[in-house]
This record gives structure tokens, sequence and C-alpha cells, in this order.
């Protein structure tokens, strides 16, 4: 009877998509674990800091790039009257405005990243930093729809191809490029996973699928108030992770560090992808069928809650040989900051799956508001204490901030339920009294 009841709950779309994307998590970091060995083996530490830097901010562009249309298509594309429309819609303005703000990223990399400006003496690099921006944005956006269309098994096919493509390149692009060489394996990589999806895996989610460059300004300005406010969630959200290693390259007198930061964190996502590859399911489930996202969301987090403790204490434990893999000198330096980030990941769990509420039920001014509470406790207390510290009062703030946000959703959910109860039993009073 049990394994029966397991074999349908697989086949419910909330978990098959959850595994995939789970699924796509592990193959994901699987692989990098051998992209950034290889990295690690084949560069010094001080390349591998730059490097780091220099693709967190090709990730961080992107993500600014998105305008919030990677959740508005989870959310919207099941019900749009014209789904190629609406989606060649979006690939065209995220494209136009990624290329607008990495042009003026890279024309201002003297002031805001002094240790990675060395990508401006060089128009080779510059059109590659642009053309790798340009590639992660509409592959994220690629991933959505194909989540949105609930074919996760898609996104984990074509970012296995992408983690396979890049494995090779650090060891042959080394010889030119240097530090460049590392945004190049992962950059060249994305970019040809892409293209195999524009002209295989989307037709076969949108039947005879075409991308032609479109701007139908009436399909996007019925969703663009949902979209703006998921921009700005997406933004601070990004740059609460992903500008920190540009606050640890330049602030810390080593450009090492960052290279230990960027290791440790990168171990530690594979736990935080966890819960967000539940609240995306979650989340595609809602946009399906809202009436039933009360019991959903019970399901997807007693689902998390079995996948993630476990995922702890392995981390926990074999954390340090983990390090190992990549060198000594990163389980020397690393090892503090992953526990740390490693525990965190309950308060990710927690609040991934409360961002989901409340983006299902359309409550985006709490949930930009939270948002920017953790980019501007995050960044600025890392930005004071980093000097300091070092890499783990990163760890430190990052903890910090995700508790003080588990402590204010689980009080929020307390007293919403509260509410809840009070109104029912007064309505019972007062259907008994009549």
């Amino acid at each position: 009877m049990k394994i029966t009841e397991l074999r349908h709950r697989l086949k419910t779309p909330l978990y098959r998509n959850s595994i995939f994307l789970m699924a796509n998590t592990v193959m994901t970091s699987g692989l990098g674990f051998f992209f950034w060995i290889i990295v690690a083996r084949s560069y010094t530490v001080y390349e591998v800091g730059v490097g780091t830097a220099v693709i967190s901010s090709v990730r961080l562009l992107a993500l600014i790039s998105m305008l919030g249309f990677n959740i508005t298509m989870v959310r919207f594309l099941s019900k749009s009257e014209k789904p190629q429309e609406f989606i060649n819609s979006c690939f065209t303005i995220i494209g136009i405005v990624n290329l607008v703000v990495s042009g003026i990223f890279i024309a201002g990399l003297d002031l805001w990243s002094p240790r990675t400006s060395f990508v401006q003496d060089n128009v080779a690099f510059i059109l590659a930093f642009l053309f790798f921006s340009l590639g992660w944005s509409l592959s994220a956006l690629m991933d959505s729809i194909f989540v949105a269309m609930r074919r996760a098994d898609l996104a984990l096919i074509k970012n296995t191809i992408f983690s396979l493509l890049k494995i090779p390149l650090p060891i042959i692009l080394t010889i030119f490029f240097h530090a460049f060489g590392i945004v190049s394996s992962w950059g060249l990589a994305i970019g040809i996973a892409l293209i195999i999806s524009f002209f295989l895996f989307l037709p076969r989610v949108q039947h005879n699928y075409r991308f032609v460059p479109r701007l139908n300004l009436g399909t996007i300005k019925e969703v663009w108030e949902y979209s703006a406010g998921n921009y700005f969630v997406s933004f601070f959200h990004a740059t609460s992770t992903l500008a920190l290693p540009l606050i640890v390259v330049n602030l810390l007198p080593y450009a090492e560090q960052n290279a230990f930061f960027y290791v440790a964190w990168t171990i530690a996502t594979l736990l935080f992808a966890l819960p967000y590859a539940v609240s995306v399911s979650l989340f595609a489930e809602g946009s399906h069928f809202e009436d039933s996202l009360r019991a959903n969301t019970l399901k997807a987090f007693r689902f998390l809650l079995v996948l993630l403790i476990p995922a702890i204490i392995v981390l926990v434990l074999s954390g340090k040989w983990l390090l190992l893999l990549f060198g000594e000198s990163y389980s020397t330096h690393g090892l503090t900051l992953l526990r740390i980030l490693t525990f965190s990941s309950i308060f990710v769990g927690i609040n991934q799956i409360y961002y989901t509420i409340l983006r299902v039920r359309h409550r985006m001014r709490e949930l930009i508001a939270i948002a920017v509470f953790e980019a501007l406790a995050v960044l600025i207390t890392s930005g004071l204490i980093v000097r300091e510290t070092g890499i783990v009062g990163v760890g430190y703030t990052w903890i910090g901030a995700e508790g003080l946000i588990s402590l204010y959703v689980i009080s929020s959910v307390w007293l919403r339920l509260r509410t809840v109860r009070a109104r029912s039993d007064n309505n019972n009073k007062t259907q008994q009294q009549e």
C-alpha cells in the first residue's frame, strides 16, 4: 500500500516537477564540483578569485535584466491566449535590457569593481562578457518556460548539457585567457545549451514555436504590474547573494579570499537549491490550482524537511573532505564558512516556501519589503565587518538575516492562523445563536 501511494504521489505534477528540479540541482552541482576542481587545479588561487567575481557580475546583471519575467512566465504562461507572442516578447525585452545594463556595467568597472577592470582592456573580453550575460538571462527564462509548462525534465536536460560541456574547457582556455578562461568556459557552455533548447526543446512544449524578435506591448501590459513587483524582488534577492563576491574581492586585501568564499558558497547552494526547487514546483502548482495552495504548501514543506535534514547532516560531516578536493587551502580557509551556510539552509527553506505563498496570493508589497530588508542587511553589514572578520563574518551576516526573516515568517503565519480561527469561532457562535 505504501509503495502504491508513493508511486501515485510521484506521478503528481507537484512532486514530479520538484524531483526533476532537485535532480537538476544534484546534476549541475555534482558536475559543477568537477568543473571547480579542474579550475582550482588549473588556475592560481588569485585567478580563481578574480574569475569567480566576473562570473558573479555576469549572473547579477542577467538577473537584474530579467525584469521579473521569469516568475511571471511561471505564473501566467499557462493562461496566456497567445503563448508564443508572450514568450517572444519576454525574450526580446530581456535581451535589450540585458545589453544595456551590461554595457553600463562594463563602462564603470573601474568604479564598482576595480579588481575585474581588466575586462575593459580587451575587446574580445568585452564582447564575450556581453554574450555570456545575455545567454545566462535567456537561459534562466527558458527554465521558467519549462517549469510553467510542467516540463522541468527539459530544464534538467538543458542544464546537464551545460554542465557537461563546461568541464573540459578550463584546461583548454587557461593557455589563452588566464582568469577569463574560467568565465569563457562557463559562458560558452551556457550558450551552446541555450541554442539546443531553442531549436529542439522549446518546440516540444510550445507547438511550432519559432523565435521572432517581437515587442507585443499589449501582452506585456497585462502582466506588467505583477512583473514589476517580481523585478524588485529578484533584484534585491540577486544583489543579496551575487554581490557578495564583489564585496569580498574588492574589500579584502587579497583576491584569493574570494576563491575560498566562492567555493564554500557554491557547495552550500546545493542545499539552498533544495527548497528553491520545491518552492518553484509549488508556485507552478499554485498558479494552476490556487484553491489547493494550503494543502500543497503543507505537502511541500513536509517533503522539503525529509530531504533537507539528512542533506544537512551529510554536508556537515563531509564538508572538510569536499573542500580538500579543491586544495588544502580551500579546506583551511573555507570550512567554517561552509558549516555556517549549511545550517542557514533551514531558514532559507522556511523563507522560500513563504515567498511562494506571497507570490501566488499577489502580496507583492510584503515580498518586496522582505527582499529589501534581506539585501540591505546582508550587503551593508558584510561591507562593514568583512575587513575585520574576513569571509566568516559574511557567513554570520547571512545566517542572521535569514534567521530574522524566518522569525517574521513564523510569527506572521501564526497570527494569520489565529485570526482565521477566531473568525471561524465567531461565525459558529453566531450560527448557534440564530
